[in-house]
Parts: structure tokens; C-alpha cells; sequence
């Protein structure tokens, strides 16, 4: 076995192309689209890689192309962090604990020859697609979200990674019987009488800047979240181009004061990977076609980012966001998965049990300080 840096194009298609091998017997594995996963690693395509220096490493036994993985430095996240923390994802490999080794040693030997003192992931080139499933992995995952074989974990932990924080993903599956209790129809009232606040759907005709005002809104309302740190205009811009695609407007929520100041944001997406199964990742012959004609009939949905300015902390502005979208969806009886929740989110946590929601899915992310 030997590591190989991914240099050219012909590498970069291995490396790009090696998910689909290894997960072809996955029945809950959705392939993404091909495109996406080029445009994924194309600077000209994703913003995100104008602040990062990368390096993608590819790992072979002979010929044979057994695992990847990518070493980064996000300079935003570094210099927002105040922290020497690198960066490592796209991480796949077959079972073998000593391949594992190998390709984890290269992101941390990489990361450390540039002055990193710590590794951090998984973490992935896509807006918040971060950590490894280590629960919920026994059925599809949603749209934006990581799904990984079960030894993955025990791969890390032997490399020394160890819990940085865990996410988490409920569950509210109105086909299956989930109701917003009444007490909270009665309290959103109150809520809304109280200080003011509306909630309305994102204007399509204008949603570059209503993405603007989102990030403004992300900006200040999860700032001090772990892991967070400012997206910029050209990755906002990206967003709105990508949202344009594949939204349900009347998903998209933001809410405003008295005074039509927006506070707050909801936003919930179509989970477009109950289309693309089966695609295996291809658009052509005939999956344009499944995807054009499916989109206004998603019932499943992931709820992507959700937050409120501090100015308007306990004030229970979210769950309004939560009740705008219970209304705006339930006539299609969706399943909302809610994801990802961060575990130190107590006020989040809290307010999503008392709304009757499930916890169904767990994901990880590691660390591992550098010598």
C-alpha cells in the first residue's frame, strides 16, 4: 500500500470515483451527483476553496485505488478561531485499520508541515456537511448530510481521534402522525401579539439578496456556535444559484420585528436524494427527467439552519419558525428531519423534545492535537 497525492485530472477522477465503487452494496447509500462532486473540488465553481489550501491524497495497493482522503486549511475558520486547527475529510476507505492509518497520517503529516497543531473533521468541501454517522446510518441520509460504513469510527479512535462534539437529527414525520401540540398553536399567537414578529417565505424574484440578508441574519444569530465561522459573498451567491434549483419558497422563512427588521431565519429543503436513488450519480439518460418530474412531489424534507439574533434569545421567536413551517408543509404531510443540532445547543435541544420530535440520527465530529 503507498500514498499517492492527487496532482492531475486522471487522479482527480479516482479520486472522485472511488465512493461509487466502494459503496455500489450500500442499499441506504444515495450516490450524489457526478457533477456536483467535480464541481466540488473546481475553485471556479465553489467559493469556499478561494480561502483553503488543500491537498487530496489518494491511497493505492498497486493499481487499485482502496481509499482517499483530503487535508485542508480553511484560512477564514483559522483566522476566526484564533486556532492553528486544520482540516480533514472526504475521507473513504475499505476496512483495513492499517489503511486507515496510513491515509489519516497523510492529512496529519500534511497539516502539520504548514504549522497546524490540530486536526479536525470530518469536514467536507460542501456548506455544512461536517462529521461521521454514528447513529441513524441504517437508512438513507438526507439531502447535505454524510452517511459512512459503521467501522469508520473504531478506524479513527485508533488513529487518536477523539469527540469533539456530536450533532444530532430529529425527526417529525406528520405522515406518520406527528402533530404540533396545541399548546404551542396558542403560545405562537401569544408570541406574535407580544413582540410584533412575522414570519413570511423568501421572495424568489429576489433571492440573491435574500440569501445576503440570511448570511447577515447566520452571521449574528449563531456566531458563537462551535464550529462556526462567516461565509462569504461569494459562497452566498453560490447558495442563492444552488437554492434556485431545488427550494420550496414557502420553506424558506424569515422573520421580522414590528418594524420589518428581519431576526430570524427557517430554512428547509426538499430532500432531493429520495430522487436520486438509483441514479448511481448520472443525469443522463433519462434522470433529468426523474428529477424534473419528482421535484414538486418531495414529501421528505430536511430542515437545513434555523436561528434568531441574540437581541431576541428567549423570547421563543424559533418556535414561530417552527409553527411558519409546520403550516407551510403540513397539507403535504412531510417528513422533516431537523439536522444538524449541535449537542451543546441546550436551548435548541430543549425546545425541539417539547415540540415531540425524535432524535434518530447522530453524527461526530473528531480531534486530534498535532505534535
Amino acid at each position: 500500500m503507498f500514498i499517492q497525492e492527487v496532482q492531475t485530472r486522471r487522479d482527480l477522477r479516482k479520486f472522485i470515483q472511488f465512493p461509487y465503487r466502494l459503496y455500489r452494496d450500500d442499499p441506504n447509500w444515495i450516490a450524489p451527483l457526478r457533477s456536483e462532486q467535480w464541481g466540488q473540488f473546481d475553485p471556479q465553481k465553489n467559493p469556499m476553496l478561494d480561502h483553503c489550501d488543500t491537498q487530496l491524497f489518494l491511497l493505492k495497493d498497486g493499481k487499485k485505488v482502496i481509499g482517499r482522503c483530503s487535508a485542508f486549511i480553511d484560512r477564514l475558520a483559522v483566522e476566526y478561531w484564533g486556532e492553528p486547527i486544520g482540516l480533514f475529510g472526504s475521507f473513504e476507505c475499505v476496512e483495513n485499520e492499517a489503511a486507515a492509518e496510513m491515509l489519516l497520517g497523510a492529512a496529519q503529516g500534511w497539516l502539520s508541515a504548514r504549522g497546524m497543531r490540530a486536526m479536525r473533521g470530518p469536514w467536507s468541501f460542501a456548506s455544512q456537511e461536517w462529521g461521521l454517522e454514528i447513529e441513524g446510518g441504517d437508512q438513507p441520509p438526507v439531502i447535505l448530510a454524510p452517511h459512512n460504513p459503521t467501522y469508520y469510527a473504531d478506524a479513527f479512535e485508533s488513529f487518536g481521534l477523539k469527540k469533539a462534539i456530536d450533532l444530532i437529527a430529529y425527526l417529525a414525520d406528520m405522515g406518520d402522525g406527528y402533530r404540533m401540540p396545541e399548546r404551542y398553536l396558542t403560545l405562537t399567537e401569544k408570541i406574535r401579539e407580544r413582540y410584533g414578529v412575522t414570519v413570511r417565505p423568501v421572495d424568489m424574484g429576489r433571492i440573491e439578496q435574500e440569501v445576503m440578508t440570511i448570511v447577515e441574519l447566520s452571521n449574528r444569530a449563531i456566531a458563537d456556535n462551535w464550529g462556526y465561522y462567516p461565509v462569504t459573498e461569494d459562497e452566498a451567491r453560490a447558495m442563492a444559484g444552488d437554492l434556485r434549483q431545488i427550494v420550496n419558497p414557502e420553506a424558506l422563512l424569515i422573520a421580522e420585528d414590528s418594524e420589518g427588521e428581519p431576526i430570524g431565519f427557517g430554512l428547509s429543503l426538499p430532500d432531493v436524494n429520495t430522487l436520486l436513488k438509483g441514479l448511481n450519480g448520472r443525469l443522463l439518460p433519462f434522470g433529468w427527467l426523474k428529477l424534473l418530474l419528482g421535484m414538486k412531489h418531495i414529501r421528505q424534507y430536511r430542515m437545513w439552519a434555523l436561528g434568531v439574533v441574540p437581541e431576541y434569545h428567549g423570547k421563543a421567536i424559533d418556535t414561530l419558525l417552527y409553527k411558519a413551517t409546520y403550516d407551510a408543509l403540513k397539507d403535504i404531510q412531510v417528513r422533516m428531519e431537523i439536522n444538524y443540532v449541535l449537542e451543546n445547543n441546550h436551548r435548541m435541544n430543549n425546545a425541539l423534545l417539547k415540540l415531540g420530535v425524535e432524535p434518530i440520527r447522530r453524527y461526530r465530529v473528531y480531534e486530534k492535537d498535532i505534535p
